[in-house]
């Protein structure tokens, strides 16, 4: 059974997360308050893995760091992060996800969106709060965006995770 990280214990994490970044400097950010009360170890933390990203490049391909980020590669970093093994692509990771309503979001849960063609081409990680965190495009780096924002909300697919207990 998941134990669940409390107000302080929470936010020492993600300090600590932040403090041990390796990533070249970040432009500051404001960011949603998150709700530590009720957040499982790994749903903590794949979200505080995703904002310790905010300010990293936007790499095709990405999937850390070092190189930088794609959509996908942000969500296959963060899950890795906390033990979760997810699939690489947006599109695998959608259709083995398990859905989850709008209205029953969670932080960590996965936001899926279509931005070209038929399917699921982009995926976030929300984080409360009406915002989550992605890894946009080309010539751009991992951000917060909000989810009533029209170009997202518009392009909204389904939402799911990959949390064992929930």
């Amino acid at each position: 059974m998941a134990r669940t990280l409390r107000g302080g214990a929470l936010f020492a994490l993600g300090m600590t997360l932040m403090a041990c970044s390796t990533a070249p400097e970040r432009p500051e950010t404001a960011l949603p308050p998150v709700n530590s009360d009720s957040l499982s170890e790994q749903r903590a933390g794949v979200v505080f893995a995703a904002l310790n990203q905010v300010g990293t490049p936007y790499q095709y391909g990405g999937q850390s760091p070092r190189e930088g980020f794609d959509c996908s590669g942000l969500v296959w970093y963060t899950h890795q992060h906390a033990g979760l093994s997810v699939p690489r692509t947006a599109r695998e990771q959608s259709g083995r996800m398990k859905p989850v309503a709008t209205r029953s979001l969670k932080p960590g849960d996965l936001l899926f969106f279509r931005t070209k063609g038929a399917g699921p081409s982009h995926v976030s990680i929300y984080i409360g709060d009406g915002h989550f965190v992605h890894a946009p495009s080309s010539g751009r780096s991992v951000s917060t965006e909000r989810l009533d924002n029209p170009y997202w909300s518009r392009r909204f697919l389904h939402a799911g995770h990959y949390y064992e207990q929930d």
